[in-house]
């Protein structure tokens, strides 16, 4: 808490203070390809302009196209020679999902990094397309879904260049508040007993335990690729939209542990591009330094349950 408060730096050399830019400093990017979903506003229109910045080669991928696009040309505006492309993605549509994955593989591009930053948050209970709780179809089974089908790409390309890949999912630290047993595998659509924070904390949940699978799963097949979770930080962003005046009262009274958006963008740009880190996987990081998460979050059961439960909510979607 005295770090987050102060923003001194851990042992990595960088704490809550430090921005994206500044993490990233001296890192030529320039032979690397990367997808960050929900690129168009916030930390993840940050993210999308640091890596571009640092000479990646970037794609947007995002369910408002125009805003997308809008966020391209800023990032063109500040730096000319920035490679940006922009591509549809609706996460809490199975359907949006394949379709996009299709498309950037049509580009024939490799793939070194995939950012599953987008997400919703505190949203009225309400099912995806696929019939799939909102919060958990759109923050966790879309992006599951979606790496499972990079997958194969980035794999390829770990063993064409020898450049290690790099799995990024954005968590948070309110995967602490979820419900009772962790995941409401039983219950995952269930409107009875919703509740839109441990909703949100159960998607949260889901994204480290998502990682670290993905991560034991990669290190026994022997492939040159990492994943890794992260929390960016208290940011005020169009995430917030569900919030009501109660959490602007929250920020007042706690205004010294919120973080501007290029200091939340540091931890996932950093987890993304640091050399340091090279090797480091299944890992969960705060401030851009490893982070113990909850006793759920270790819990390597639960995520190979929630692995197989997300195959088959996807296998039925595909099936209908």
């Amino acid at each position: 808490m005295l770090r987050l408060m102060t923003g001194k730096a851990g042992r990595s050399g960088f704490g809550s203070a430090s921005t994206a830019e500044q993490v990233t400093h001296g890192i030529d990017a320039t032979n690397l390809t990367a997808i960050v979903t929900g690129g168009a506003s916030g930390i993840g229109m940050e993210t999308a302009r640091v890596l571009a910045l640092r000479n990646a080669h970037v794609v947007i991928a995002a369910r408002n196209i125009e805003a997308a696009n809008e966020a391209k040309q800023l990032i063109l505006n500040d730096n000319k020679n920035a490679r940006v492309d922009v591509l549809k993605l609706d996460l809490a549509s199975l359907k949006s999902v394949k379709a996009f994955a299709d498309a950037f593989i049509a580009l024939n591009l490799p793939l070194n990094i995939l950012i599953n930053n987008a997400g919703i948050m505190f949203c009225p209970y309400q099912l995806s397309e696929d019939g799939i709780e909102i919060q958990f179809a759109t923050n966790h089974l879309g992006h599951f879904y979606l790496t499972n089908l990079l997958l194969d790409k980035m794999k390829e390309t770990a063993n064409s260049t020898g450049i290690e890949g790099r799995i990024v999912n954005l968590s948070s630290i309110a995967h602490i508040h979820t419900y009772k047993g962790g995941i409401r595998f039983a219950k995952i659509n269930d409107k009875s007993g919703y509740n839109s924070k441990r909703a949100y904390g159960q998607s949260k949940l889901a994204n480290i335990l998502h990682a670290n699978e993905l991560s034991r799963r990669l290190k026994a097949e022997g492939v040159n690729i990492t994943a890794n979770s992260v929390h960016p930080g208290l940011i005020m962003t169009n995430l917030f939209k569900y919030s009501g005046v109660w959490m602007k009262i929250l920020k007042f009274f706690t205004c010294i542990l919120w973080k501007n958006v290029p200091q939340g963008a540091a931890t996932t740009c950093y987890v993304a591009l640091h050399p340091s880190l090279e090797g480091a996987t299944g890992e969960y990081f705060v401030d851009c330094n490893e982070f113990k998460p909850s006793r759920f979050a270790r819990n390597e059961v639960l995520a190979k349950r929630l692995w197989d439960f997300s195959n088959k909510l996807v296998n039925a979607a595909e099936a209908s």
